[in-house]
């Protein structure tokens, strides 16, 4: 089911770009960032209510430790969204994604220091050619 879901975020990635470069046309790119998450925050909010994710919840069931990263992993996806309409503003959107998904990359390194996910050749050949894939696509 991990594989549909990811497909999934991939296709609306997609979209993201695509209508997000277009809306920035004639708005200031942390002005849209911002209109952006707030949107998102009403969604999921709303989606949240629907599916009963707040049934039987209980906000003392997270330790400091589980705020603290849930707090830090929204400052970084903020700081990722915002980056990404600042560069979606100023350039093409096919380079500009290929460059954001570098983030694997970067999650595939992060996951062996901090998660202990196992390294391989076959993984370590993949990081490699997405780096390649990237700056294929990027260059003129």
């Amino acid at each position: 089911m991990w594989l549909i879901y990811a497909l999934l975020s991939a296709i609306f990635a997609a979209g993201v770009a695509i209508v997000g470069k277009m809306g920035l046309k004639n708005l200031d790119s942390t002005l849209a960032t911002t209109i952006r998450s707030v949107i998102m925050a009403g969604f999921l909010v709303v989606v949240s209510i629907f599916l009963k994710k707040f049934r039987g919840f209980n906000w003392q069931v997270m330790s400091n430790r589980d705020w603290l990263l849930i707090v830090a992993a929204g400052i970084f996806g903020a700081l990722s969204w915002l980056f990404y309409f600042f560069a979606l503003k100023s350039g093409p959107a096919t380079p500009v994604v290929a460059i954001d998904r570098l983030s694997l990359v970067f999650v595939f390194v992060l996951a062996i220091l901090f998660l202990g996910e196992g390294f391989s050749i076959k993984a370590l050949f993949g990081v490699l050619l997405m780096v390649a894939g990237a700056i294929l696509i990027s260059i003129k």
